[in-house]
């Protein structure tokens, strides 16, 4: 990020610094953030900013609200409440994002202060980068910080737009993001293990195809291997699978053959007869799947392959589950590569954001990893060689 200013290159003593964050924190029926997570991420920047004596204005949103005005299922007040407990200083929630009102509350601010406007996204403008609407943010402001790599890959107003009006900055969870998963992409410790789940091969096929550039083994999990599987020419039974990228998993099947790459499917999986937790299940090889039932987990003796090929990395990178982690009975195959990532003390391991964030928290290992990104679809981009508008708005 060398053509990038940090937060290090000024000090902000008495101005008033924008700061797009990543607040997206789920929160129960009790209204309390249940994952503070992406709030915890922020925490340095704010306190740096705070320690400037800067006057701290947060931007975030959370959920996916209709954009017509406050949504009280979509408030950022326990968030704001978190971050009150966590920074132990009181936290105003602005329910005015912009125009006279907002300025108000901002005009009332002493240095070290920090306000937190209520969901951006409770304006339609926001998600349209409305040019307009970017330049009452900026108003607010004399400078501004983007921290929140999770949106990164959205060209929003608060993400990218509010960067033309003022002098801007990255924060230090940006700053660190780019710098973890952009060096290990161009210079990784080999061999270099990367593992893929989740749903869809139609969701992952160019993080696939830019993997299989650069890893030595990739590893396949999730719904999407079924797609693979048929590829080989078996039968997957009721399982998930998408019939029109058959043959673009058959492609990369053949890359990574040509490249040299070990790609690793399952030999096995945990079937079952419907989609839930006490369903009828049996481990069934890949070769022998029953015609009326769904893969919904890596089986053991694939978990184990897996483990094997993890121990051996000196660079992992994981984005996505190898089942339906979410239910206890197919668990195991995520666990267990869980603990196989964990285990490898000696590999720079880093968590792409997503899912297997959940899963690595889930199984009590997040502290035993190198890197846990708190952006799953703005790493899968950064991954797969696309640029960031949230990055590039900075330059």
């Amino acid at each position: 990020m060398a053509d990038i200013k940090t937060i290090d290159d000024a000090n902000f003593a008495g101005q008033r610094v924008l700061v797009r964050v990543d607040f997206n924190a789920p929160v129960n029926d009790e209204g309390v953030v249940t994952d503070d997570t992406r709030i915890r991420a922020a925490l340095p920047t704010i306190e740096k900013l705070i320690g400037d004596g800067a006057r701290v204005i947060l931007v975030s949103h959370r959920g996916r609200p209709a954009g017509t005005g406050f949504e009280e299922a979509f408030s950022l007040g326990p968030v704001a409440r978190r971050l009150q407990e966590l920074l132990g200083r009181d936290i105003v929630l602005a329910r005015a994002l912009v125009g006279p009102d907002a300025r108000e509350v901002v005009d009332a601010m002493g240095d070290g202060d920090v306000v937190l406007l209520e969901n951006i996204r409770f304006d339609a403008r926001e998600k349209k980068n409305d040019p307009a609407f970017a330049h009452e943010l900026a108003d607010l402001a004399d400078a501004y910080v983007n921290d929140a790599f999770g949106t990164a890959h959205r060209a929003h107003a608060s993400t990218a737009g509010v960067a033309e009006f003022l002098p801007s900055y990255a924060g230090y969870l940006m700053e660190r993001e780019v710098a973890t998963l952009t060096g290990m992409l161009d210079k990784p410790k080999r061999p270099f293990v990367a593992i893929l789940g989740g749903s869809k091969v139609s969701d992952k096929i160019k993080v696939i195809d830019a993997l299989l550039d650069k890893a030595d083994t990739l590893i396949i999990g999730g719904g999407m291997c079924f797609t693979f599987l048929l590829a080989q020419g078996k039968s997957v039974g009721t399982s998930l699978k998408e019939e029109d990228w058959v043959e673009r998993a058959a492609a990369m099947i053949e890359k990574a053959r040509e490249r040299g790459v070990s790609l690793l499917l399952p030999v096995d999986v945990v079937a079952a007869d419907a989609f839930a937790n006490d369903a009828r299940t049996a481990i069934v090889s890949v070769d022998d799947m029953p015609a009326d039932m769904m893969g919904l987990d890596i089986g053991p003796e694939t978990a184990e392959l897996y483990a094997e090929a993890i121990a051996m990395a000196k660079s992992v990178f994981w984005n996505g589950p190898m089942g339906v982690f979410e239910m206890p009975a197919f668990e195991a195959g995520t666990k267990r590569v869980a603990e196989a990532v964990a285990a490898n003390e000696a590999a720079d391991t880093i968590i792409g954001g997503g899912d297997s964030v959940a899963a690595v928290n889930q199984f009590d290992l997040a502290d035993q990893m190198t890197f846990i990104s708190t952006g799953g679809g703005a790493s899968m981009e950064l991954v797969q060689g696309e640029a960031l508008p949230g990055v590039e708005a900075l330059k």
